[in-house]
């Protein structure tokens, strides 16, 4: 399927893409496999620093659902301390997961409905170095498929429809259902990649429900049924390695304000989602009261200057005025400021409107940060 698409008919395309050559130039330059090799290259453009190498065989599909390397890494050093001696992923796709979790075990499979998938995940196999790989392409829930495995941990990451109104099992592919039901008979260990959004309750096992933060946003959701689990529920600060696990028999210390005090922290959404503020504020063993809880910015805030791998970021407030943009803009000039960051929700196409009328005519160097909290703007300084 790859013959004859070499690694430097890819690394040509890349820089005819860069160039800003038309389809018809590579079209005449590359071949009658132009759309492929066009498609490897483009991909290897967009990964950028997703990976350490950026020779990767890939298409625009395999990178959208690609573990950063990352988090790849980080999982498989989890699953290493379980001593586990084998793994297969149902599910493989381009195999980063795959290839990270075999460099940990003694023998690994990867299953993919998509020769094109399985062509890829074995070549990206081989510029790792890794050859403990069993590379399977068929229908990972078929029983001839399922009689072939041989392995103490099942993991799965399965495909997400777009747009889809509340995500459930079983509309992911493959269904982390059906996965479960056709390997359980040969191990109760299953690590599924799940939406992030996907409400706990959905989940008909037991086990960790394990939220991972990547350089400052929610990255992924990994459950682990319960021989694979540490805790209920987790939170990972990524590349840092921070994490916090549930502990029901914590004192709950969460108290809520109105009123900003001199700093506020900016809680990372692994934490939020996890349910796991009442841990993050014994960790943090500071004064800090609650200020936010939105879908996509959670903020406490206190009088001590707080820098922990737990917290996203620390800001020092350094202003309160009325939400208006007259209001903020007056403040601003008045205290030297030159660009203002909006951090609120907003309508779309409203955020670029809002910000160029706060930051008409500012002369500064300063940036600030504007938080919304109710009719007041909180207005702050990065730390």
């Amino acid at each position: 399927m790859l013959e004859g698409i070499t690694g430097e008919k890819v690394r040509e395309a890349e820089e005819m893409i860069k160039r800003g050559l038309d389809e018809k130039k590579l079209r005449a330059r590359l071949g009658a496999d132009w759309k492929l090799i066009a498609e490897v290259a483009r991909a290897r453009i967009k990964a950028k620093n997703k990976f350490s190498r950026n020779d990767l065989w890939m298409d625009l599909e395999g990178l959208r659902y690609a573990t950063h390397e990352i988090v790849a890494r980080y999982r498989a050093e989890r699953m290493k301390e379980f001593g586990v001696k084998s793994v297969a992923d149902v599910s493989c796709g381009v195999g980063i997961q795959l290839i990270f979790y075999a460099m940990k075990v003694e023998r690994a499979y990867g299953i993919d409905i998509d020769p094109l998938k399985i062509e890829f995940a074995r070549r990206n196999a081989n510029l790792y170095g890794v050859h403990n790989i069993e590379f399977i392409n068929a229908d990972s829930l078929s029983p001839e498929t399922v009689g072939k495995i041989d392995a103490e941990v099942i993991f799965s990451d399965p495909a997400r429809p777009p747009e889809m109104p509340e995500r459930r099992l079983e509309d992911l592919l493959p269904s982390p259902l059906a996965v479960y039901n056709a390997y359980r008979p040969k191990t109760d260990a299953f690590i599924f990649d799940l939406p992030p959004q996907m409400r706990r309750e959905r989940v008909p096992w037991r086990g960790e429900f394990e939220y991972i933060d990547l350089f400052g946003a929610l990255n992924r959701l990994t459950f682990y049924t319960e021989p694979l689990a540490e805790a209920e529920r987790s939170a990972v600060i990524l590349p840092a390695e921070a994490r916090l696990e549930s502990d029901p028999d914590l004192e709950n210390v969460v108290e809520w304000t109105e009123k900003p005090g001199q700093y506020l922290y900016e809680i990372p959404q692994s934490v939020d989602y996890a349910d796991l503020i009442n841990e993050l504020f014994h960790t943090l063993k500071a004064d800090a009261k609650m200020l936010i809880r939105q879908k996509r910015r959670v903020l406490a805030t206190g009088d001590e200057k707080l820098r922990s791998p737990y917290l996203k970021r620390t800001y020092a407030v350094v202003g309160v005025v009325p939400f208006h943009p007259v209001r903020i803009n007056d403040f601003l000039r008045r205290e030297g400021f030159g660009r203002a960051t909006l951090r609120i929700s907003v309508p779309d196409g409203e955020y670029w409107k809002i910000r160029r009328r706060i930051e008409v005519n500012l002369r500064g160097d300063r940036r600030a940060f504007v938080f919304q909290i109710g009719e007041t703007a909180v207005i702050a300084e990065g730390l």
